[in-house]
């Protein structure tokens, strides 16, 4: 683990600012309350220094499913096919595939990648520093005791839920666990429902990250119980974070042909004639729900003087006698 201690030391040192930070505010300086927040004021800092790995992880999570079609054409272009050659060219076709749509098929793991190294510096700091009360970097002796004994509805944040035999670990240890699971999987979720178009959902690869789905609570759940329950909340944050970042990148920058992308058009649409005084529907005399609506009619310019309309005498058959108060119209067809 020596090649982690670094990284360790970075993640002491962004608790300790957090914590020396609301303590200068108010907070009881070993609170649990005050640790909880200063794991959650770490994960604030490393998800804002991963926000450009995130919006390509989008983006190209995105990509993968939208060039499936493409990729299946190829597939079924070389099977059967297993001689050097034919190999190399279905790679080859493959890789300019991703190039022409500018789809990376490791991008989309770079961001948890590079989240893990901090997700274990951090189940070490807490197992190993804060949980036999040592000292790391600016993690003093003293402030480490104070974590340590720290607790968020009477469980210690450094208690796990197998080595503590307190009911209040275990309960608060299932509700983060529960809460992961359906973090994780609304975030799934609307990235499948809400950005990919109908035609991206029927190929291998959705039906993996479909698998994965419902997998993934049941991972949490087995490994959940052997992390510490401020690894956990680090978990849960981390989670929340990227269910808001990725509601808002689907928001501003849909994939072509989903569900998302016609709801933007919609929404441009609702702005775009915001100034209309009269609705389609007004206009046709109902409203949309099917009643009916009052028509308004065009005002007319002030200062005309309304015109005469002239009888078509072919119809009726008949004309008006002199001195009728025919108008003008009589007189001259006398």
């Amino acid at each position: 683990m020596g090649i982690l201690k670094p990284l360790e030391i970075a993640v002491a040192w962004i608790m300790v600012q957090f914590h020396a930070l609301l303590t200068t505010l108010g907070m009881d300086e070993a609170g649990g309350w005050t640790w909880a927040l200063s794991i959650v004021g770490l994960v604030v800092v490393i998800r804002i220094l991963l926000i450009p790995l995130f919006v390509r992880q989008i983006k190209a999570s995105r990509g993968m499913q939208l060039i499936q079609p493409e990729l299946r054409k190829i597939q079924a272009k070389y099977k059967g096919k297993t001689d050097p050659a034919s190999r190399q060219a279905m790679t080859e076709e493959t890789m300019a595939l991703y190039k022409s749509s500018g789809t990376n098929p490791f991008s989309s793991c770079l961001p948890i990648l590079l989240q893990a190294p901090i997700f274990f510096a951090l189940f070490r700091v807490l197992n190993e520093y804060v949980g036999k009360r040592q000292a790391i970097g600016p993690l003093t002796e003293e402030l480490a005791v104070q974590a340590n004994e720290a607790s968020l509805m009477g469980a210690r944040l450094s208690s796990t839920f197998l080595n503590s035999d307190d009911i209040s670990v275990k309960v608060l240890t299932v509700i983060l666990i529960v809460a992961m699971s359906a973090t994780t999987f609304i975030t799934q979720k609307q990235l499948m429902t809400k950005n990919m178009p109908a035609a991206a959902l029927d190929n291998p690869f959705a039906q993996q990250q479909k698998i994965m789905l419902y997998a993934l609570p049941v991972i949490f759940a087995v490994s959940g119980v052997n992390f510490p329950i401020g690894v956990l909340i680090y978990w849960l944050t981390t989670n929340l974070w990227s269910m808001g970042q990725q509601l808002f990148v689907i928001r501003r920058m849909p994939a072509p042909g989903s569900p998302a992308e016609k709801a933007l058009q919609e929404r441009k649409a609702r702005r775009g004639r915001g100034s209309s005084a009269v609705t389609p529907a007004a206009e046709a005399g109902t409203t949309a729900g099917g009643g009916t609506t009052q028509v308004i009619e065009p005002t007319k310019p002030r200062g005309q003087r309304p015109q005469p309309k002239r009888k078509d005498r072919r119809r009726s058959g008949t004309r008006p006698a002199k001195g009728s108060g025919g108008g003008s119209g009589a007189r001259r067809s006398t």
